[in-house]
């Protein structure tokens, strides 16, 4: 019986940190609506640039059938959401330097410092939280982050 207790206890524990990051995951797609809707964009060109804002930090170029298949969008949606992008100056086509066939998508300094306004505040107060928390601490925490965006994107992709 002792066991059965454990692993109930141990399952409600496990429900209790699905829920807060359930509960982070809510705020953090409220704050980003906010951010889209005060600048004028779909939630989906947030996702297209924070797609691209990623890469980049990565050294990964983005082409756009590349962002249309993060996004899942077809052929169509890629070409609007980064017309739309472009137009509203977040963005630019470049062409390849190795292959000028390629189309190669770029966010616009003026974009950075947009998000860096917006987001910014939330980003250096996440940093600071975060020094509260020892290197083990810290481990186990992107560990767990890692974990969760795996299963995650695995329910996606289905």
């Amino acid at each position: 019986m002792g066991t059965e207790q454990g692993s109930t206890g141990a399952v409600d524990s496990s429900m209790r940190l699905v829920h807060l990051l359930r509960a982070l995951t809510v705020e953090l797609d409220l704050l980003g609506g906010e951010f889209a809707n005060v600048n004028g964009l779909h939630p989906t060109d947030l996702r297209a640039l924070i797609h691209l804002l990623d890469a980049a930090r990565a050294g990964i170029e983005v082409t756009p059938g590349r962002l249309g298949e993060q996004l899942r969008l077809n052929s169509a949606g890629t070409t609007a959401l980064v017309d739309r992008l472009e137009r509203l100056g977040h963005i630019r086509r470049v062409r390849d330097t190795r292959d000028r066939r390629r189309v190669l998508l770029v966010v616009e300094e003026g974009a950075m410092e947009l998000g860096q306004s917006f987001f910014g505040p939330l980003i250096n107060g996440m940093v600071a939280v975060l020094g509260d928390f020892d290197a083990a601490e810290l481990a186990v925490a992107r560990r767990f982050l890692l974990a969760m965006t795996q299963v995650v994107t695995a329910a996606r992709e289905g």
